[in-house]
């Protein structure tokens, strides 16, 4: 019987600049790989050889929380988009699915992740319904949590958004705290501060994703928080957080995407963009490198991930470029996966059987009246979006009446806004105005709204919003753009209301050719279906709709959406 020094390894990497991200430091050798992992820096006896001319050899890249369901594909078309981008693990939290389907939805996504050349661990969502203030497919409790914990590939307890329950006792939301005990728990606390931020972590979350200023980020990393740098399709905070990242700073500064569209995975990449961009702005790469791999797999206790050493999982990025960082190879567990750009690893569709006809609503029974006392003058408490933001504003707007209805008027930005209860058929409609969309005619619709998934549509008028309507009902589920009672983009996501199975390249071209047709109705948002899927969140300051009502986010209730002047 050989030892295993005598074991030949399965491919040596000749002549590459290997980073060490223990000491920050590159330095050439050879690297060699056996049974998908690092077996050392040299092999008297390997079976495959290749001269890599001094090639930089890299840890692959580590996504430290994401939504595989906004990219809106099941995970085999999301693992061919991303593995050619170095990103060959990631952190999800399935809270879309789970919103939807409950547990039978998170293990769906589990099963359809298994076995993929992307490594896939899940955080258990903490916060289905995300609040009481919305209606939800299904309701996880403390004993689901502990269950889901005891699956394979379930690292933790996902982002913890109910602020107000972790800091008034709430025992529901203590009690999955405490299931998940000594295990990673992601935060979720926009604008949370002083001794508020000091008791939400002493109650458990240690990552944050939300921040949106340096100050925040500082003040909640020297409260022992990892921050996790996100850039997503809307929620952007690169830019104002990048000079969070340091010498100093990387163990506890990371990279994310939290929701990130198909156009955006193709056009702009993945995790890789954040490094690249870190790297342009003077982040030295292998500080770089390490907040995106080997501080990212400890900082969710993944011991044997995120570097080039014996023992490690073979995981592992070629460039041609450090300072642009172009990747040529990527290999996961050693075995190369992408080359060129290009994913060469055969990956067999998803399946996700059972998760279809999620959507119960009767257009015909969808009330969109908005009541209001034609007698006195009348004011608005609208929703104002803002580009690229999850955040939104409250803005008080006079409104017209007619007849004892408030009028949108897309002449002044005011548009009507919907969120139908989808799960239970119950009728349930939120109504409130909105500014920021800019459309001056036609409506857009979506079952894909934060975090409890109900239809939402925003329109010029009640004609177009409820043609959207009856096409999400007839497709079951996905988003539209109607003009002139007629349907002029569509994108099907008919499993859960959120999924395509359809291919990423053309999940892409129709989100494409929704932007397109918004923009011609006058859309002014870079990215509206991402920003009305926002509009419906409660836990995300300052005022969000829900099938419930028009909801204070900062006061945690319901207000009414018509403010009549004495």
């Amino acid at each position: 019987m050989s030892s295993i020094i005598e074991t030949p390894a399965d491919l040596l990497l000749r002549d590459v600049q290997i980073l060490d991200v223990f000491s920050g430091r590159f330095r050439s050798g050879d690297v060699a790989l056996r049974d998908g992992r690092i077996c050392g820096y040299g092999a008297q006896d390997t079976q495959t050889v290749r001269d890599m001319h001094g090639a930089w050899v890299v840890p692959a890249l580590i996504d430290a929380h994401v939504h595989l369901e906004s990219a809106q594909v099941v995970p085999s078309e999301f693992a061919r988009a991303v593995l050619p981008h170095g990103t060959t693990a990631v952190i999800a939290d399935p809270h879309e699915i789970a919103n939807v389907l409950g547990l039978s939805g998170v293990r769906l996504l589990l099963e359809a992740s298994e076995g993929l050349p992307l490594r896939v661990w899940m955080m258990a969502p903490s916060c289905v319904p995300a609040s009481l203030l919305e209606t939800a497919g299904a309701v996880l409790g403390a004993d689901e949590i502990a269950e889901m914990l005891t699956w394979p590939r379930v690292l933790g307890l996902g982002e913890v958004m109910n602020v107000p329950g972790v800091l008034h006792g709430d025992p529901d939301m203590l009690g999955k705290l405490k299931a998940a005990q000594g295990r990673p728990i992601d935060g979720h606390a926009p604008g949370v501060s002083g001794p508020d931020l000091w008791a939400y972590v002493s109650a458990g979350p240690k990552t944050d994703h939300e921040c949106t200023t340096l100050e925040e980020a500082q003040e909640k990393l020297s409260c022992g928080m990892h921050i996790l740098i996100r850039e997503g399709t809307v929620a952007r905070n690169f830019d104002a957080l990048r000079p969070l990242l340091s010498p100093q700073t990387a163990p506890y500064v990371h990279f994310c995407t939290d929701d990130r569209h198909a156009d955006t995975l193709l056009q702009d990449g993945h995790i890789d963009d954040l490094v690249r961009r870190a790297i342009a702005a003077g982040v030295p790469a292998p500080i770089a490198l390490a907040a995106a791999s080997l501080h990212t797999a400890r900082a969710y206790g993944l011991s044997d991930l995120g570097a080039i050493a014996p023992g490690y999982h073979a995981d592992l990025l070629v460039l041609s470029d450090l300072e642009t960082f172009a990747i040529d190879e990527v290999y996961a567990a050693g075995v190369l996966v992408a080359k060129g750009g290009t994913c060469v690893a055969e990956i067999p569709p998803s399946r996700m059987p059972g998760a279809e006809a999620s959507v119960h609503v009767d257009p015909a029974s969808v009330c969109l009246r908005i009541p209001a006392d034609p007698d006195v003058a009348t004011t608005a408490r609208a929703i104002r979006v803002l580009p690229e933001q999850v955040l939104t504003e409250e803005v008080h707007v006079p409104v017209g009446v007619d007849h004892g209805e408030a009028l949108a008027d897309p002449s002044r930005d005011l548009l009507k806004l919907a969120v139908i209860e989808r799960h239970h058929a119950t009728g349930r409609v939120g109504l409130a105005f909105v500014q920021g969309f800019g459309l001056s005619r036609g409506a857009l619709a979506s079952t894909v709204a934060h975090d409890s998934h109900n239809l939402v549509v925003v329109g010029a008028n009640d004609e177009d919003m409820r043609a959207a309507v009856t096409e999400l009902a007839r497709m079951g589920g996905g988003q539209v753009v109607v003009e002139d009672g007629t349907v002029v983009a569509a994108l099907r996501l008919p499993i859960a209301g959120l999924l395509s199975d359809e291919p990423i390249e053309r999940v892409a071209s129709d989100a494409q050719a929704l932007d397109d047709a918004a923009e011609r109705l006058g859309c002014v948002l870079p990215s509206p279906f991402m920003t009305l899927s926002f509009v419906a969140l409660p836990v995300i300051p300052h005022l969000k709709l829900t099938d419930r009502g028009l909801v204070d986010a900062d006061a945690f209730r319901i207000v009414d959406p018509i403010v009549a002047s004495p």
